[in-house]
């Protein structure tokens, strides 16, 4: 049975200048294991709920906005608070009409799970994968199945 997530999915910032709702359901939600998200996120790894970018209002603040090159040597940006440096989503350049929003920052992310995990040559040696995870050892070519596997477990309503 698919739990059941109300929309839209609230969150914000530490600090709570920038606020920001997402109105339409995310497609999947992954752990990522790059050193760059490793960084970012001064952990093992960044967790991810991937989200239509039209779906994703702020409605208090506006972000500021920082690139890099990724490890799969795309342009990427991330959108970060001013104030308190939180990070918020990334994306890349030129659009391809979908972000990564720091599922950490949901208003309530206690029913975030990854469905699987990405650039798992990347990951620390301590951490041990559940045995029914997506595993992609580099960026994933085709994330249908995490799309499935996602769509298996939650609905989303108002």
């Amino acid at each position: 049975m698919a739990r059941n997530i109300d929309l839209p999915i609230e969150g914000g910032c530490q600090c709570g200048e920038l606020r920001y709702q997402i109105v339409a359901a995310p497609l999947m939600i992954y752990a990522c294991h790059c050193t760059n998200c490793q960084r970012i996120a001064g952990s093992a790894f960044g967790l991810a709920a991937t989200v239509a970018e039209d779906s994703l209002e702020f409605t208090a603040a506006m972000p500021h906005r920082t690139t890099w090159q990724s490890a799969s040597d795309n342009e990427r940006f991330g959108t970060f608070c001013s104030k308190c440096g939180c990070r918020i989503a990334h994306g890349q350049t030129p659009s391809n009409g979908i972000l990564s929003v720091r599922a950490g920052t949901f208003d309530d992310a206690s029913w975030v799970v990854p469905m699987g995990h990405i650039w798992t040559m990347s990951a620390q040696p301590w951490f041990k994968f559940d045995p029914d995870d997506i595993l992609c050892d580099a960026q994933p070519t085709d994330y249908v199945p995490f799309i499935e596997k996602f769509k298996a477990g939650f609905s989303f309503g108002e």
